[in-house]
């Protein structure tokens, strides 16, 4: 038991829904960490899922500095389903993403207003990519 209450201090918050990561950037203080991912088809996205995201460095600093939001397009397999207009990811893509990029980490004030965009970087360790985040927010 005390295991699952270690491993539930360590979990990301990752949110799926903008109004919710609006919501709580607002009434956090904080600013949204919006992620463009294919997490099963995309290998820097997978590299950073694995390398970044995951580490118990960046969970902790997450925790205290942003509201996590994701937009994971997974890979379709057989005839594609139609687009759904409605899906939170497409809407998310069609406002912050239009160019399709994977993966692309976009830093949203806490109303959505875009303050930094960037691709994956050439670093080794998550505190490279947490300093640059950092950075392109100045926070």
């Amino acid at each position: 038991m005390a295991l699952l209450f270690h491993l539930a201090g360590f979990a990301q918050d990752w949110n799926y829904d903008f109004d919710v990561a609006k919501k709580k950037a607002a009434s956090e203080n904080k600013n949204i960490l919006l992620v463009f991912s294919g997490s099963d088809w995309c290998a820097r996205c997978i590299e950073l899922e694995r390398n970044v995201w995951q580490t118990e460095e960046f969970k902790a600093e997450s925790k205290k500095s942003w509201v996590l939001l994701r937009a994971d397009f997974l890979q379709k397999k057989g005839i594609p389903d139609p687009v759904d207009v409605n899906d939170m990811k497409i809407i998310l893509a069609e406002k912050y993403n239009r160019d399709g990029f994977f993966p692309l980490i976009v830093f949203l004030d806490k109303n959505g207003r875009v303050l930094a965009k960037s691709g994956p970087q050439n670093f080794e360790t998550a505190t490279e990519y947490i300093d640059f985040f950092k950075g392109m927010t100045g926070k």
